[in-house]
């Protein structure tokens, strides 16, 4: 019989069955498509050994006058500058202290916990604050009391609390510190995940499908950091929370204060949900703000600064500050700024946000209803095209909504964590064209998932990772995407081979899986003999890399063990003229009625393409 040469569709599809899918491929991890073809993606490596603290779920690149490039990361815990793999500290102050004489008392002998007196301090355990000007104490030196703390206790009377100082008291019991002692307190710690209400009116109308659980209580949302350039300076906010500002000629190692106490502040927005600058016409926008005049957060209201100023949003005869309120919804969720509009998305509409000029400034214009985005960082803009993530469906708006057909879409959504929402987010690989999306599957309450849209070649395929956040590829000498985990560290992505969130680094463990294929629908079985490879190792750092091949047998489509299976090793023997010279053959016997090819690699440092395999079959009876 002659070879029979095996040439799958691009893309992942699982809308189907995996018999129905027949000719393609039906899973896969850690894998991309170029070309037509499926190929294992790049690894990745730590930008540094050093770590923040908190989970971050915001970032953002920019490059000062003085040529430092920021990468802005808020976290739950912290906000932080990294340059260099040095992450500066500027978490905004909620208050500074000037303590009584000697309020530092030490604890049991050898320990280094102290306990600070400081009346009606308001800090929270968990929380963070900077002690400075105390001496040393009972053994413990100034140099390990004058430091940033994370709060252990609280004492019941809020006039006192401990910290840890890593050092060991001689005696114990011991009060000291000096009569200069001050305490730098941060703004509160937010939620690490989002906590739900309980019970009818737990969340605004329509925020989640019928049927499902309550939406959020105000306040249960998990932390969320919103952030923009102005110029060389930045701009954030905490969702639902104060608006702050980073001004770069104080330096990175000054914090963030509210935008409200910088000199000539005037109207500043006190809640806001998102911040935003619109470039062409250097405005700041805030997207669900609190009226001028009132504390009472508007959930549909935009305010804007007066052009060219950051602290000017009273609106006069001569300025051009101003707001606008939606008319569409109950509650802006986000905003994706583009080259020509601004795309705001309540739960159920979208809505266009334009400079138009004086009198008006910006106009809004109803671009569609029945339109819900999964979460506030689930759409982003790649080159004037904002693709989306909805709770059902994948979107894009090019001048018109449309829903992308998606091969996966049953996949993703029959086993997601909804109430997790507030963590799921986007990110564009620019160098691949494609977008991701991270979310939460249906059994895990952390990021452990993402699917992926080549928008090029409009196929979807997906995997498993833990990340919080994205930047592509930014200014400067950011030459890969960025990606924090979990874990504190900050990831250089498509770098290198291997996963290097461990010391050595260890293999990512890739592989796509093809649905089944037979002869004739099945009326004959299959009799395999051999299969011959078809591979591109290019890039590969391993001597001799590796990659298996297993063909799968299975006598009807309802088997669930299948008729057994047979695999291979593939290995590169070397490199000729730049060709690959590899094994040339694998040798197999297997029998069924349908087949399948799976192709993975669990070994450092390889890279690998498949191209298209041939098979040595032949049709071996109906019994």
């Amino acid at each position: 019989m002659p070879l029979t040469k095996l040439q799958f569709k691009p893309g992942i599809n699982r809308e189907g069955t995996n018999y129905s899918n027949e000719g393609g491929w039906f899973d896969g991890d850690k894998i991309r498509f170029k070309s037509g073809y499926v190929e294992r993606i790049g690894g990745w490596q730590k930008v540094a050994t050093t770590t923040f603290d908190g989970t971050c779920r915001n970032m953002l690149n920019f490059v000062t006058l003085a040529s430092e490039n920021f990468l802005f990361m808020g976290t739950h815990e912290k906000a932080y500058l990294e340059d260099g793999g040095t992450y500066y500290d500027i978490t905004p102050l909620r208050t500074t202290l000037t303590l009584g004489s000697d309020p530092i008392t030490t604890g049991t002998a050898g320990s280094g916990i102290i306990t600070v007196t400081a009346t009606s301090h308001g800090a929270k355990a968990g929380g963070y604050l900077t002690l400075a000007g105390a001496t040393a104490t009972d053994g413990i030196t100034a140099d390990q009391i004058n430091q940033n703390f994370e709060v252990l206790t609280v004492a019941a009377n809020g006039n006192s609390f401990t910290v840890d100082t890593g050092g060991s008291a001689s005696s114990g019991s011991t009060a000291g510190g000096g009569s200069s002692v001050t305490a730098a307190i941060e703004i509160d710690v937010g939620l690490n995940t989002t906590v739900l209400g309980n019970g009818w009116g737990a969340g605004t109308w329509g925020r989640f499908t019928w049927s499902s659980g309550a939406g959020s209580l105000a306040g249960q949302n998990l932390r969320l950091w919103m952030s923009d350039s102005w110029g060389e300076d930045l701009v954030a906010n905490i969702v639902d929370g104060s608006l702050y500002y980073w001004d770069a000629t104080n330096g990175k190692e000054n914090r963030m204060v509210e935008l409200a106490t910088v000199a000539g502040a005037s109207g500043v927005p006190t809640t806001v949900r998102k911040v935003m600058v619109s470039d062409v016409d250097r405005h700041v926008l805030c997207f669900g703000s609190n009226p001028l005049g009132s504390a009472t957060f508007d959930p549909l209201l935009i305010r804007w600064s007066s052009q060219e100023s950051v602290t000017d949003w009273t609106p006069t005869a001569t300025n051009t500050a101003g707001d606008i309120r939606l008319s569409q919804g109950s509650e802006i969720v986000t905003a994706i700024r583009t080259t020509r509009q601004i795309l705001v998305f309540t739960e159920n509409s979208l809505h266009s946000v334009q400079f138009v000029g004086a009198p008006f400034i910006f106009g809004t214009a109803l671009i569609g209803t029945n339109v819900r985005i999964a979460g506030p960082n689930t759409a982003i803009a790649v080159n004037d095209i904002v693709f989306w993530m909805g709770q059902e469906n994948f979107y894009l708006y090019d001048g018109r909504i449309q829903t992308i057909p998606c091969s996966v879409r049953e996949y993703v959504f029959n086993d997601i964590n909804r109430n997790q929402s507030f963590k799921f987010f986007s990110g564009s690989l620019s160098s691949n064209s494609e977008v991701w999306w991270y979310y939460c599957s249906a059994s895990s309450d952390e990021i452990d998932r993402y699917v992926i849209y080549n928008y090029l070649e409009q196929v979807w395929y997906y995997g498993t990772l833990t990340r919080t956040a994205w930047n592509d590829r930014g200014a400067g000498n950011r030459l890969f995407p960025q990606a924090p985990g979990t874990d504190g560290a900050l990831y250089n992505h498509e770098n290198g081979l291997d996963d290097g969130s461990v010391n050595p680094p260890v293999a990512v463990n890739a592989f796509v899986q093809s649905a089944d294929f037979d002869i004739g629908d099945g009326q004959q079985f299959m009799l395999i003999n051999r299969i011959l490879p078809d591979l591109n190792f290019g890039q590969s750092t391993a001597t001799e890399p590796e990659v298996k091949f297993t063909m799968g047998a299975r006598n009807f489509s309802g088997s669930v063990a299948g008729q057994g299976s047979t695999s291979g090793d593939v290995i590169r023997t070397s490199v000729v003229s730049g060709n690959d010279n590899y094994t040339k053959q694998l040798h197999m016997r297997l029998r069924g009625r349908q087949m399948n090819l799976k192709v993975e690699s669990d070994t450092t440092g390889v890279k690998w393409r498949l191209g298209a395999p041939r098979l040595d079959m032949r049709p071996d009876g109906r019994r």
